[in-house]
Order: C-alpha cells, then sequence, then structure tokens
C-alpha cells in the first residue's frame, strides 16, 4: 500500500486556546495514539489533501523533528458548517504489525448479466480488512465478468492470502438484478398480447352471433 508523508510540528500546548489559535493559522490540531506515548501534534491543512479528499487509501509517515512515525488515519472531525477540518487522530503500527483498514473495492469486466440486460448493483463499496501494511493493497478488484441474471458475488470470492476479511463470508459484495425497465416492457407486451386476444375473441364471438341469426332466417 502506498504511503503518504505528512511533515508537522509537536505542540506542547494542547489547551483551547492553542488550538483554536492554531486553526485561525490554517494548522490542523492532531494526536497519535498506539505508541509508548501519545504524540500531540500540527500540519498544515493542505498536508492533508491527498489523504483525505481522495477515493483511494493510505498509510501515513508522520515526520515530526526529524523522527518518523508510521501510522493510519484513525478519526477525524469536521466543522458542521464550514466543512474545515477540525482534528484528527492517527493510529500508530510498527513493522510485522497487523492493521486494520477499510479498503475500497474496483470492479472490472462488465458482467454477463449486464450484456443480457441487466444491472450490476453493488452492496459494498468498502471491504474492512486486517493485515501488515506492506501486504494491503490499495484496493480490492472483484472481476464481475462471470455474473448472470440473479447471481451475487460474496466476500469470500475476493479471498486472499495477503490478508484477512474481517466481515461475514455471507456478506454481499454485488449482484446482477433484472432490470426495472425490461421488466416494465414484458409486462406492457403481455398485457398487449392479452387485450389482443381479447378483442379477436370478441369479434370471433360477434361473428358466431351474426351467423347464427342468419341461420335461424334461413
Amino acid at each position: 500500500m502506498k504511503s503518504i508523508t505528512i511533515n508537522g510540528s509537536k505542540r506542547e500546548s494542547v489547551g483551547k486556546k492553542a488550538t483554536k489559535a492554531l486553526r485561525n493559522a490554517g494548522e490542523v490540531p492532531c494526536v497519535i495514539y498506539g505508541g509508548d506515548n501519545i504524540v500531540h501534534f500540527s500540519a498544515s491543512e493542505v498536508s492533508f489533501n491527498k489523504l483525505i479528499y481522495t477515493p483511494d487509501v493510505h498509510t501515513v509517515v508522520v515526520a515530526l523533528d526529524g523522527t518518523n512515525t508510521n501510522a493510519v488515519l484513525q478519526d477525524i472531525q469536521f466543522h458542521p458548517v464550514t466543512d474545515d477540518i477540525l482534528h484528527i487522530d492517527f493510529y500508530e503500527f510498527h513493522e510485522g504489525q497487523e492493521i486494520t483498514m477499510e479498503i475500497p473495492v474496483h470492479s472490472e469486466g462488465v458482467p454477463k448479466g449486464v450484456k443480457n440486460g441487466g444491472v450490476l448493483r453493488f452492496n459494498l463499496r468498502r471491504m474492512m480488512v486486517r493485515g501488515l501494511a506492506k501486504n494491503l493493497p490499495d484496493f480490492i478488484l472483484a472481476d464481475v465478468t462471470p455474473l448472470k441474471i440473479g447471481q451475487k458475488m460474496y466476500v469470500t470470492a475476493v479471498a486472499s492470502e495477503d490478508y484477512k476479511i474481517m466481515h461475514p463470508d455471507n456478506t454481499l459484495i454485488c449482484q446482477v438484478r433484472t432490470s426495472r425497465n425490461v421488466s416494465l416492457i414484458g409486462v406492457d407486451e403481455d398485457e398487449d398480447d392479452e387485450n389482443e386476444e381479447g378483442a379477436e375473441g370478441e369479434e370471433n364471438a360477434a361473428e358466431g352471433e351474426g351467423n347464427s341469426s342468419e341461420d335461424s332466417k334461413e
């Protein structure tokens, strides 16, 4: 998995006034848990753009005063009105230590069912997996090509020795369903056929009545 480096500065004061001053200066207060000591630091808000405002997932190297710390994004708080970043929590990990991360799921191919008029529906766009950071993928690839209409793909279909899937085996990733438009068209055609058959039946009945009246006159 790719990693992003965040350059920051340790902060000694963690009071409300100091935190407010940091935010006014365009800095984001952060904290790193999981290590021997809790580390408080700050970094410019723009330095988090490639980490937060992207569909991709990355581990983080937090560079503070010449010391690098491997970490993953644990939690983030946004301002309810401005959407500015208020605070970020990171979790420290070491080489050889397994971590749990949410990885995006990308589809590959066009399902057979879609070619026949079906629609591919995704139930799970991101998967929670656990493994060594070096073994975790940037995304999980799901080959949907074989799926026919009515068939489903479960998390077991994308299992790998590189990571452990943290979802139950019966968790659904995606399925190919019948298109609503196709269903409606089928219903309309059936109704039209029934209407035509009904009309023909009425015409035949009318003709039969007419013939009967003529026969009686004879």
